[in-house]
């Protein structure tokens, strides 16, 4: 399954999922959809069926099938207008990054016939943000859109080593590029919420790893000392976490059911991943503490162990990071004490 909540197969559904998928049916189907409902049911993750349904929810539901056809004309102009100018010399250096970062991608590895796809989606992006042009790991934050729209069309597995597996059809070139236009909205507005990672110096990113580590202090100082004394600093993992979303760090199926989630939160991905990322570290502190040496640590860090990863670890996840956002989101004078302390 692309990512949890429910099988792919017919008949393979828990009394749990068809319940909840009953709930989302009601909600979605509305005149006009109760949101913040909505987010209430999703945040404990979106059955399969219908998690790609939720993109336009906020529309009255008279209005959605009308306002995706446009999105995607004018994505289609987009294309038209911009794709032509890849090879100039002000965005060739920028478009052969896009196409070297996309070779190293794991989940495209066998599916090579996806890279214009994903080029042409960045490279779009990117043109039309100029101040906040591409990035590496930028490409990674594609994936989870492409997977959740790419099965509409046709069966998708994902493995424990995020390689993906198609069963049945392929989508032809009409579904793939509406695929592609969904995911080309779905991303930029998925960066839209944290653009000041996206700017030089980056400084959304650098104000969460600061944030980061004042978390730690106060909750587990004896693992922020560890860390201090063989000359770790947060940066040097950290950044990668923001950076990425956790993406090269858990498995795309469970990333997929950890958006479902930041999706439900207002700020889910410019704040209440600060908190993921303080409980994904805690998790592993007592392990972290074993390591005695600077490299164990990095490597440890680089690579934690989290590939057999399901919706139960990520429950947990969750749940360890809620509490740490009601301990200081919901008092943020704590926080900001702690980040200028």
């Amino acid at each position: 399954d692309a990512g949890g909540g429910g099988s792919n197969a017919s008949g393979g559904k828990s009394a749990d999922t068809v319940e909840k998928e009953s709930k989302f049916a009601s909600l979605i189907g509305a005149a006009a959809t109760n949101m913040d409902e909505l987010r209430r049911l999703a945040w404990s993750g979106v059955t399969h069926t219908v998690r790609r349904l939720c993109g336009n929810c906020s529309l009255n539901m008279h209005r959605r099938a009308a306002v995706l056809q446009e999105k995607r004309r004018m994505y289609a102009g987009m294309v038209d207008e911009y794709y032509g100018k890849r090879t100039q010399p002000a965005n060739d250096g920028m478009y052969k990054q896009i196409l070297k970062d996309l070779v190293r991608m794991t989940v495209l590895a066998e599916h090579t016939q996806f890279h214009q796809v994903f080029a042409r989606i960045l490279f779009i992006w990117s043109m039309r943000r100029p101040a906040s042009t591409y990035v590496q790991g930028m490409n990674d934050l594609v994936t989870p859109y492409f997977i959740v729209y790419l099965s509409e069309y046709c069966t998708v597995d994902v493995d424990s080593s995020d390689r993906l597996r198609l069963r049945g059809e392929p989508p032809n070139d009409s579904e793939l590029a509406s695929i592609e236009a969904d995911c080309y909205w779905s991303l930029s507005a998925l960066l839209d919420t944290i653009q000041e990672n996206f700017v030089f110096p980056q400084p959304g990113i650098q104000q969460n790893v600061l944030a980061l580590r004042k978390i730690i202090q106060r909750v587990d100082g004896d693992l922020d000392s560890h860390l201090e004394r063989h000359d770790v600093e947060y940066l040097q993992f950290a950044f990668r976490w923001m950076n990425n979303l956790l993406m090269r760090e858990i498995p795309l199926r469970c990333i997929i059911r950890l958006w479902d989630t930041y999706h439900s939160e207002v700020d889910g991905f410019s704040h209440f991943h600060l908190y993921v990322c303080a409980a994904f570290l805690l998790r592993f502190s007592r392990d972290l503490k074993r390591e005695s040496d600077f490299q164990g640590l990095m490597l440890m860090l680089q690579d934690l162990p989290t590939h057999q990863w399901g919706d139960e670890e990520v429950t947990l996840l969750l749940a360890e990071a809620f509490k740490l956002k009601s301990w200081f989101a919901d008092a943020p004078n704590h926080l900001d004490k702690a980040i200028h302390s």
